[in-house]
């Protein structure tokens, strides 16, 4: 049986903090040694450019992200650690998908409406400020996913949309290149929602953030960790007075580094009056003793940036070797992009097959009905749309039981059943064609 994939893309952006660690870096390596699992992670660089124009940031940024996954833990010889601007089949593969995604979906990405909302508010124009890079982002991180077949995508609630959308560019390039010829070329992914995944709140109380300027850097120094943990808002209740634990900052951060049994003992010190001085010295010697080996190794790395650049290097390497060149070599194909040399010179005249041509219904993004004809590899007839299902299954009976004898070829490649438009002959398709393909559906009734 084949190991599911689980891929994890790390937004290239800031320096990571406690909130990084206990949230998404420290579930994520534990999950990456779980058996029956290949994990992909990856550096999405390409994304942050979207937001970071200081190109010496990203820089430092990608460098400080890197060496922290290393320094807690993640295995590059295990699973694969790489940087999005390393695997050039994933730019390729996003033209692929933007030739088929639909655009009114990217208009309903949460980030471009969130945009276009508050230009309408401020009186500008909709797409003021607004670039394609984050009007095609959905695009780009579903060629991140699709790349790699992944079977599975852990994300945030605000991240749902994305893998939904990365499923519906999937599955339209499935039916548009894969149908004809009985194939499947990427996997659904599914989403993945960690709902026991901890959110630490900050210094302030509200959730750690770089954007409320309320972190503790994951790195920080000894004595700077110190500071930061006794600088974290308190009530005014006194020593030998009971605390709420479940309301206290300090105790959900204490909760997110201590033991089931460590933290029942908190808990019970918190109702019999706990200082808060006592409390956060508590929690500042559980942080630092899970932080502090790690923190080590995080300088280590830090002064070997040319070491992380090979493993990222290397990392890329090994996984275009392995998946991303053959994928990008058969989506290719599937396209049309091919070998002029290996073209086949002469009529594509019918040859013997072994199976009826067949009816493809399927829905559009348009919300209409539509269904093709399809004999072998080759499309017959494309329809036109219908408001319902039902109408365009009735008007494939009718093909079915009536055959050929009433269509009629009028004006470029349209078709028309009587006076009745239904459809258009696909490129290089000759009304002859369609005529005897539905002669096949009444010779096997007969």
């Amino acid at each position: 049986m084949s190991p599911t994939r689980i891929l994890t893309g790390i937004t290239t952006s800031g320096t990571p903090h406690l909130g990084n660690y206990a949230g998404a870096i420290r579930p994520a390596v534990t999950a990456s040694r779980a058996p029956g699992v290949e994990s992909f992670y990856f550096l999405a660089d390409y994304h942050s450019l979207i937001k970071a124009q200081d190109a010496a940031r990203v820089q430092r940024s990608t460098l400080e992200i890197a060496a922290t996954w290393l320094a807690c833990g993640l295995e590059p010889d295990k699973v694969w650690f790489y940087r999005q601007s390393d695997i050039p089949e994933t730019t390729e593969l996003m033209w692929l998908l933007t030739c088929v995604a639909g655009k009114g979906i990217l208009n309903r990405a949460h980030a471009y409406k969130a945009a276009v909302d508050k230009n309408r508010v401020e009186g500008e124009d909709d797409d003021a400020g607004v670039t394609a890079g984050l009007f095609m982002y959905p695009v780009l991180m579903a060629a991140d996913i699709l790349l790699f077949n992944a079977d599975k995508v852990p994300v945030g609630r605000d991240q749902i949309q994305h893998i939904e959308m990365a499923r519906d560019f999937g599955q339209r390039f499935n039916h548009l290149y894969g149908e004809p010829v009985g194939k499947e070329y990427f996997t659904l992914p599914e989403v993945v929602i960690e709902e026991s995944v901890a959110t630490l709140p900050g210094l302030d109380g509200r959730k750690m953030s770089k954007s409320y300027d309320n972190t503790i850097p994951l790195f920080a120094p000894r004595e700077t960790l110190r500071k930061l943990i006794f600088s974290i808002v308190t009530d005014s209740r006194a020593p030998g007075e009971a605390k709420d634990a479940d309301s206290s900052n300090v105790f959900q951060l204490y909760q997110a580094f201590a033991t089931p049994a460590e933290t029942a003992e908190m808990r019970a010190a918190f109702a019999g009056g706990i200082a808060w001085g006592d409390a956060k010295q508590a929690l500042f010697e559980h942080i630092d003793a899970e932080i502090a080996p790690k923190r080590e190794k995080y300088e280590a790395l830090m002064a070997q940036p040319a070491a992380i650049e090979a493993v990222l290097r290397d990392g890329a390497q090994r996984l275009r070797e392995r998946y991303a060149t053959a994928t990008m070599r058969t989506l290719r194909e599937a396209v049309g992009l091919r070998d002029l040399s290996q073209v086949s010179v002469g009529p594509d005249k019918k040859t013997t097959r072994g199976a009826l041509p067949v009816f493809k219904q399927y829905r559009e993004a348009d919300g209409r009905f539509y269904f093709k004809l399809v004999d072998g590899d080759r499309v017959l007839l494309q329809s036109v749309g219908h408001e319902s299902a039902r109408t365009a299954g009735q008007l494939i009976g009718r093909l079915k039981q009536e055959g050929g004898a009433a269509l009629r070829h009028a004006e470029a490649s349209a078709v028309h059943l009587g006076d009745e438009l239904i459809g258009h002959l696909h490129e290089g398709t000759e009304l002859v064609d369609v005529v005897e393909a539905l002669a096949q559906f009444a010779a096997e009734d007969a």
